[in-house]
């Protein structure tokens, strides 16, 4: 695939990619993404022969910028207790999407598991790098159950991310982040 082939391909990825994450998965059609790329919706076999395909490679990206964040983090600061402040900091950093939206792994996870096994096990491999990662940085700070506070901090920014969207409140995000950057020192600076 040319240039022109790969600048089209990356912008049916970003157009589906954010109306999945504003309207859904499953309200989101090819005309919908053919609409919002210019892009005919003929010509879009020639990149991605199901909508499912689509979504895979929505998946890929939002895990790479993920991944990207992750190193992110990591060249900031040797000390995983750091960056694991850095990455609650994701809360604030992306509160205004989160609160017309939710979270975009989040929402996306919750609307597949009701009817797409499949789908839904693409997506969870994000929140499954982001517990990998968090329970690495839980492990060389030494504490003990470290899986069990991966878990926790993710369903805390994911509870966050849920009542935030829901009740269209800034201030929310912003107490809620405060608390949890007070519970990972908790956790981490008593091991």
């Amino acid at each position: 695939m040319g240039t022109k082939g790969e600048g089209n391909r990356q912008r049916i990825v970003n157009a589906a990619d954010n109306l999945f994450y504003r309207r859904g998965y499953n309200q989101t059609s090819f005309q919908d993404i053919s609409d919002a790329t210019g892009i005919p919706r003929g010509n879009f076999y020639y990149y991605f022969k199901t909508k499912d395909e689509i979504l895979h490679a929505v998946v890929d990206s939002r895990i790479t910028e993920l991944k990207l964040m992750l190193a992110q983090c990591e060249a900031e600061t040797a000390d995983a207790r750091q960056r694991l402040l850095l990455f609650s900091n994701m809360l604030e950093y992306n509160r205004h999407d989160v609160i017309e939206s939710g979270c975009p792994i989040g929402t996306l996870s919750s609307e597949l598991s009701k009817n797409d096994p499949d789908l839904h096990e693409k997506v969870r491999q994000a929140f499954t790098l982001l517990r990998d990662w968090i329970q690495q940085q839980f492990e060389a700070l030494q504490v003990s159950n470290a899986t069990d506070l991966a878990m926790d901090l993710l369903a805390k920014m994911q509870g966050v991310t849920v009542m935030a969207c829901a009740f269209n409140d800034d201030d929310f995000i912003k107490r809620s982040h405060r608390q949890i950057k007070e519970w990972i020192n908790r956790k981490t600076l008593s091991s």
